[in-house]
Formats: structure tokens, sequence, C-alpha cells
């Protein structure tokens, strides 16, 4: 179907609303490499004025991927609620824009999320300024749960990452140790090994196991990989608490990450009949990216933000308990700058949000992109205004082991306190417990933890 607008003597026409929606995206370098961008800020001006007109109803009518070519699709159409997307069926993406700003109930935007499809979130996210998606997504809090509840109000949680390039033991241990000693590890601790080797998966997570049973520490650990090394570990009977899965917003995507629904179907299955969660059984962690479908050769045309958000219709089929945007992690082939950044970091927040998903952000960048560390403090600060359910926590902010720049402990540290955000619940009364906080949502004094110092020395030592 064409799509045309006319605006003050100038006249556009869009063939399709795929390429109405690669038009009407804030500018970003995926998309002008992918050669579906506006070639201007006009023509991006014209393409957001017509988006605005399309009714809701439309991408229902006009899937961006034909549902026989691609299951991500199908799945987005097979699921999608009618009853839950009754109170905006009427509207076009610009007056949803509008009754998304009004509306203050929290729990009615939470209804929302299985009546909407990722592209009409997506569009409506295309007609809003910074500060709309702020706004929008602070309202909505979406709660999981496996040994502590995530995502709840006034509620910040952190991955601590405790990778090393070599998956020593004692170098993870001595990061595990500094993460935990700054009140990080709520979300989860999750160590991306160097390499996939069933063994050495193996060893990671039976360290991570036996340092949260030994303390009682109520968080969950996770080795971040493939989900077939997943499968094969929890048929051997290793400790996984979570699995683990890169996915993308396309079949051919994910395809190229050597996955698709029914491995993943699977995953969930076998990892919720091991029953390790005590107060939830929410067991998938997914990581996503914009660019992701475009480094793959996978996109369909689609732009790279849409093809973004229907990666949450894959996570949301799972029921996660963590979903976590890698924002600036691919390089400034996707995302050039740290405006770029900023603007796909609040997008993919708002998105998963309105998708009902427990979002988090990678605030991160690679050393070739033009960002800085001042950037990602900027980054931060809004997506803990915005809501948030968690950040990385990397020592120093340096991830030597990806290499790439993030968030560190001390970042979340800072972003609690001035936000006056505390961990979760169950995480805050074991730091507590074991002097770590000082009962006032502040670090305990120096010398404090001696017993869990000398443990996790005794545990690298034992591993190496």
């Amino acid at each position: 179907m064409n799509y045309r607008v006319s605006l003050q003597g100038q006249s556009l026409a869009f063939r399709d609303l795929k390429t109405l929606l690669a038009r009407a995206s804030p500018l970003r370098a995926a998309d002008e490499l992918a050669g579906i961008a506006a070639e201007s800020a006009e023509e991006r001006a014209l393409a957001q004025w017509a988006l605005a007109e399309v009714p809701l109803r439309r991408f229902l009518e006009e899937p961006l991927i034909p549902p026989e070519q691609d299951e991500v699709t199908r799945l987005i159409l097979d699921r999608h609620d009618a009853a839950a997307f009754a109170p905006v069926s009427g509207l076009t993406v610009g007056e949803f824009r509008d009754w998304l700003l009004r509306e203050t109930d929290g729990e009615r935007l939470a209804g929302l999320a299985l009546g909407l499809t990722p592209e009409m979130v997506a569009a409506v996210s295309k007609l809003m300024r910074n500060q709309d998606l702020i706004a929008v997504a602070r309202r909505i809090r979406v709660v999981s749960r496996f040994r502590n509840a995530l995502g709840l109000p006034g509620r910040l949680s952190t991955r601590l990452q405790p990778n090393h390039p070599t998956d020593d033991p004692r170098g993870i241990a001595a990061a595990v140790l500094d993460g935990l000693l700054l009140g990080a590890g709520d979300a989860v601790i999750g160590i991306n090994p160097a390499t996939d080797n069933l063994d050495n998966v193996h060893a990671l997570l039976s360290l991570l196991d036996e340092l949260i049973q030994r303390h009682a520490i109520p968080t969950q650990s996770c080795v971040l990989c493939h989900v077939t090394t997943s499968l094969e570990l929890m048929r051997r009977g290793s400790p996984v608490d979570l699995v683990f899965q890169s996915i993308a917003g396309t079949e051919a995507a994910n395809r190229s990450f050597g996955v698709d629904l029914a491995m993943l179907r699977e995953a969930h299955d076998m990892a919720r009949e091991l029953r390790r969660g005590t107060v939830g059984e929410q067991v998938m962690y997914f990581e996503t990216g914009q660019g992701s479908a475009l480094s793959a050769n996978a996109h369909h045309g689609v732009d790279a933000q849409t093809c973004e958000t229907r990666a949450y219709a894959v996570a949301r089929e799972f029921a996660p308990l963590l979903v976590n945007t890698v924002v600036g992690f691919i390089g400034p082939e996707y995302l050039y700058d740290g405006k770029q950044i900023t603007r796909a970091g609040l997008e993919d927040h708002f998105c998963g949000k309105l998708l009902g998903l427990p979002m988090g952000v990678d605030v991160c960048y690679t050393n070739h992109a033009e960002a800085d560390q001042n950037d990602m403090d900027d980054l931060l600060t809004l997506l803990g205004v915005a809501g948030c359910n968690y950040v990385m926590g990397i020592p120093g902010a340096d991830d030597v082991m990806l290499a790439y720049q993030s968030t560190s402990f001390h970042d979340a540290l800072y972003l609690r306190e001035v936000l006056g955000l505390r961990p979760a619940p169950e995480f805050e009364d074991w730091l507590n417990r074991m002097g770590i906080f000082n009962g006032r949502n502040a670090l305990a004094g120096e010398g404090r933890n001696v017993p869990l110092l000398a443990d996790l020395t005794g545990l690298a030592g034992s591993s190496a």
C-alpha cells in the first residue's frame, strides 16, 4: 500500500509500511549502511507526519516480513490478543502517542502488552521525543522473579559481570568479590565465557553455585554460553540457574545465532523442570542489540530499531527473568556516536517495557565509537529516571575480555544515591546482614566481610 503525505507544498510517497517506518526512524548509522534511511531531515519529518496517520490496525493487516517466510512474524500474529488491544484499536499511531502520554495508570499501560505488536510499538516510538520515552516507560513496572524480585518500584538492580580473558577462576573470584562488596549482583552474577567448552562452562557454573549456596546469596548465576551448551550441561546435571541466548527479530537472524523458537522452548522447559528458583520460575536471560539483523544480512529491509523491537516478541514468548539490550556493543557502523546510542537505549527500554518485558540496558560503547564515558553517564542517568530494571556492573567499567566500555559498580552506586533507588529487597536484606550495607542503603565502613573475602579466595584457589 502506498503512503503519501503533503505538507506546506511538499509531497512525498512511501511505497509500503516497511519503507515508511525506515524513513521515519531517527537517524542511525545502521539504516544508512542498509540504504534505507531518510535522505534528509525533511524527508524524515514528512515520513513521521505520514506515520502518525497510519491506523494501528494496519500493522496486523500488512506484516513487514511475510509470515510464510518468517517464524517471528508468525509468532507475533499468532500471539496477538484482540481483547488487550481493544482500548487502543481505533487509534492511529499519532493518536496512540497522545494516549500513552495522557495515561498515567501504570497497570492500564501494562495491560496493553499482549495487545500490541512490536511494529506498533516501534512506530509510536519514532514519533516520541526522548522525554516522552522516559515518561511513559517510567510508569510501567515489569517484575520478574527467580531467587529475588526484580523491577519493583524504587529499585535498581545490577548484573555483576566478572569476565576474564582466560576464564581464570582467581580473576573471576576477585571481580565477584569486588562487585558484592559494592552492592552489585542482584540481577545476576553473569560470566561471558572466553570459550564455550563444556568442561570450562561447568567449572564456572560450579564456582558461582558454590558461592551462592554457601553464603545464601539471594541471586542467580548465569554463564552466557550458547543455548545448546546449556542444554547439554543441564542433561549432565550442571547447576544451571538461567539459560542465556542472544536473539534477534527475524528468523534468519536467529538462525545466524544458531537458534530457533523450538530450541529456545526446549531449553526453557528443561530449565523450569530443574526448579532451582525460590521465589519464581522465570529462567531465561536474553540479550539483543540494534543492528544484529543487519550484521547477519537478515533484516529484510526493515530498519534496525523495528528489527530490535521484533526480537522482544521472541523474548516475551518465554517470560524471561532478564532482557538486556547491549545498546552500543555492536559498534559505530550501527550506532555511530553518543547521541545515537542514547536514543537507541531509551527506545529499546521504552519498547521492551510497553511489550511487557523486564528490561535492562548495557550502557556501553566500543572504543572506536564517537562516544565516551560522559555520554554513558548521561544515558545511565536517563535510564534510571525511566525506571530501568537493571544495568551492568563491571570492574572499572572496562570489560577486559569483551574489550568494550560499560558501567562500573560505582556507577550503580551513584545512580542509586542520586535517585534514591535500592537493590532488590531480598538482596538488600542480605547486604545488610553481611555488613556490606549499613542498613541505610549505603556502604558500611572499611574492614567488612573478612569471611566472604577468605571464602572467595579459597574458591579461586581450589578451582585453579
